[in-house]
């Protein structure tokens, strides 16, 4: 893909210790800038929490949240200092409304929507934005991965394209949030605006 757009690549492992602030070193060192970042590396796990292996869960907050927040300090001096620029968080459903069996993932997916929250609160009048985009199920390996497939058969996934529009289209129009596909925003305002009716039906439907 990168090849095919005239861009460099450059990969990281982001589980390691001090990855963001290297990577975003080395963007900076070949670009001098950076107009744009988009956080969306992810990783889950689902089981009962109980039997979740202790690895699994630092992995998980360590990619999902701390890797980002750290990759965003480094980046966001220098997008103050030039006056403009966009964060992009990638967050989950699973962080609005919290999903059973994914207690850890929906954990560090709700901080990072706090995160986002606060973050544009804090740089209103600089010139940065930052967005939001919440995805629902989205086919890729994600679910094979996490070491259980996606097997409901509703909501359907949506592909991953799709979550590439509704990012881009989150840049071009300035939004600070996007759910994908849109209705999904309907059962995270239900539990926002009524917690004890949506805890019940989450309780008998999942």
């Amino acid at each position: 893909v990168a090849a095919l757009a005239g861009a460099l690549a450059l990969p990281a492992d982001l589980t390691r210790p001090g990855a963001g602030r290297r990577l975003a070193d080395l963007t900076l060192d070949h670009l001098g800038r950076v107009d744009l970042l988009v956080a969306g590396a992810g990783v889950g796990w689902a089981g009962d929490f109980s039997g979740m292996p202790a690895a699994r869960i630092d992995e998980i907050v360590g990619v999902d949240l701390l890797a980002t927040v750290h990759l965003v300090r480094a980046v966001l001096p220098h997008m103050i200092a030039a006056g403009s620029g966009r964060v992009v968080l990638v967050g989950s459903l699973a962080g609005s409304v919290g999903v059973r069996g994914e207690a850890v993932y929906s954990a560090a997916k709700a901080a990072l929507g706090v995160f986002a929250d606060s973050l544009r609160y804090e740089l209103r009048g600089t010139g940065v934005g930052v967005s939001h985009v919440v995805p629902g199920v989205v086919d890729t390996p994600f679910f094979d991965r996490r070491g259980i497939p996606y097997t409901r058969t509703w909501p359907r996934p949506v592909p991953a394209e799709r979550v590439a529009d509704a990012v881009h289209a989150a840049v071009l129009r300035g939004r600070d949030e996007v759910f994908v596909p849109g209705w999904l925003r309907l059962p995270a305002r239900l539990r926002g605006a009524a917690p004890g009716l949506y805890r019940r039906l989450a309780a008998r439907f999942g």
